[in-house]
């Protein structure tokens, strides 16, 4: 019976959440609840000059409001040195470690004679085979003692099988002369203790997972799957940074990108499952595997991601359209809406957005206060003869039954009796409703508004400005 799938995102608190590190962690996220494992996640928090709460805070609220949940409480890295150290104790009690007395500069004078004489700059270590008894009373480091000879293959299932010669990589510190273990150490260590089955990371990575393979060996611990995935590149083919535009999750929601949209868009950068480009949670939660994990790096496209967002918005239910423009209001720093104005408009407004501050703008004639103040272009369809139109018009909306087919039937009955187009008289309600030439259908805006509201806004714009100071 195989062991249950437990995958792992392991960021350093240092900074944001970066879109790579998210597509990192949605990638270990989808592999393991698609097949009923577990997502944990650890904060490799060791370099204590570096990390910080309040990137280890942006870290938990960024994978939050993406939508991935871990299993358990997040693991602190630093917190487990005393275990770390105990593992290299370990190595150094089974012969596979040993304590190395040499200082840094006998390590530099080792490799400038290296470099001068046209060999390997590896440090080769004389106190490998020194017996204990032989020992200093002086600081040292655990070193593993790594095999000169052969070769360690680190099977990857993205990059295919990957072969260094054991002769290329020197015997590595465990533990400091201070006595703190190096990362190395600890995310091997850390691994193994969390069950994590399936080592899912960035393609940097690669050339640490020969080292790591090393320490599983010396341990005689079963090695994790390896999937190393390329990193994201800028739209240019270059390595992604901030001339590319926005680098941490907290940015992308910031733009007022639905999470949906994101999962969807970061779940296709770099993974594929035949043509599909829209797909759900579910459907991504089913397909992706890492078989589908390409071996180039994956291109940022922001048109796509705006793209994806307008599908997801219009495929969203009218309730998590709502929810996701208020919280994203809020992030935005701009005034609450009104939360059920919105959740009026949102049915109307949805399929024409990409974004949900293009929602919030469409939305903007049902979350407006009384009274009304038409824009520059909007103040021109409201001319003497309009405002005429539209007192005209009052009564007739006073005695309606409020469905569509009756005010498109009192409209256009106006509009004929007036030898004018709809159109003509759309626009003076248009300035009239929303203060805008550009927004939804009138009689949709009529709809959401209600008759009270409706005709208020009317009678403000039918009557004439001087009246209205007066």
């Amino acid at each position: 019976m195989n062991a249950p799938v437990v995958t792992r995102f392991a960021p350093s608190p240092t900074g944001y959440l970066h879109i790579g590190g998210a597509r990192t962690a949605l990638f270990n996220w989808l592999y393991a609840r698609g097949r009923g494992g577990k997502f944990l996640l650890r904060i490799e928090d060791t370099d204590r000059a570096r990390s910080t709460e309040a990137a280890t805070q942006a870290i938990f609220e960024g994978l939050t409001w993406l939508g991935l949940d871990w299993d358990g409480d997040a693991v602190s890295q630093a917190e487990n040195a005393p275990r770390h150290a105990e593992v290299a104790h370990q190595m150094l009690a089974k012969g596979h470690a040993y304590k190395c007395f040499s200082s840094q500069e006998e390590i530099e004078a080792f490799r400038e004679a290296a470099r001068a004489e046209g060999r390997s700059t590896l440090f080769l270590s004389p106190w490998r085979d020194v017996p204990e008894t032989d020992h200093p009373d002086a600081p040292f480091v655990v070193r593993l003692k790594a095999p000169r000879d052969g070769q360690t293959v680190v099977r990857d299932r993205v990059q295919g099988d990957v072969t260094v010669r054991n002769d290329q990589l020197d015997d590595m510190v465990l533990l400091r002369s201070d006595g703190t273990p190096t990362y190395m150490l600890a995310v091997v260590v850390d691994d193994h203790d969390m069950g994590v089955t399936h080592v899912i990371r960035g393609d940097d990575h690669l050339n640490n997972a020969a080292r790591q393979a090393q320490i599983y060996a010396a341990m005689g611990w079963d090695e994790p799957v390896w999937a190393h995935i390329p990193l994201i590149h800028g739209s240019d083919g270059k390595k992604l940074s901030k001339r590319h535009g926005a680098l941490g999750v907290e940015e992308y929601a910031g733009m007022g990108y639905p999470a949906e949209a994101l999962r969807n868009y970061l779940t296709r950068l770099g993974w594929s499952h035949g043509d599909d480009e829209f797909f759900d949670d579910a459907q991504a939660r089913e397909w992706f595997d890492l078989d589908g994990i390409g071996k180039a790096p994956a291109r940022l496209d922001l048109k796509k991601l705006e793209n994806l967002s307008g599908q997801h918005l219009s495929a969203m239910p009218d309730a998590d359209v709502t929810a996701a423009a208020l919280d994203f209001a809020q992030r935005d720093d701009r005034p609450a809406p009104d939360a059920v104005r919105l959740a009026a408009a949102v049915p109307l407004v949805k399929e024409a957005s990409k974004t949900l501050p293009q929602l919030l703008d469409r939305a903007g004639f049902a979350l407006a206060d009384r009274p009304i103040v038409p824009d520059e272009k909007a103040a021109k369809a409201l001319d003497t003869v309009s405002r005429g139109i539209l007192k005209e018009l009052t009564p007739h909306l006073q005695t309606a039954s409020w469905s569509r087919d009756t005010l498109e039937g009192i409209v256009g009955a106006m509009a004929e009796a007036k030898g004018l187009g709809l159109g003509k008289l759309a626009a003076p309600l248009r300035a009239a409703l929303a203060g805008r030439t550009a927004t939804p259908s009138v009689f949709d805006m009529m709809l959401v508004l209600g008759q009270a509201e409706t005709l208020a806004r009317v009678q403000d714009a039918a009557t004439e400005p001087e009246a209205q100071d007066s």
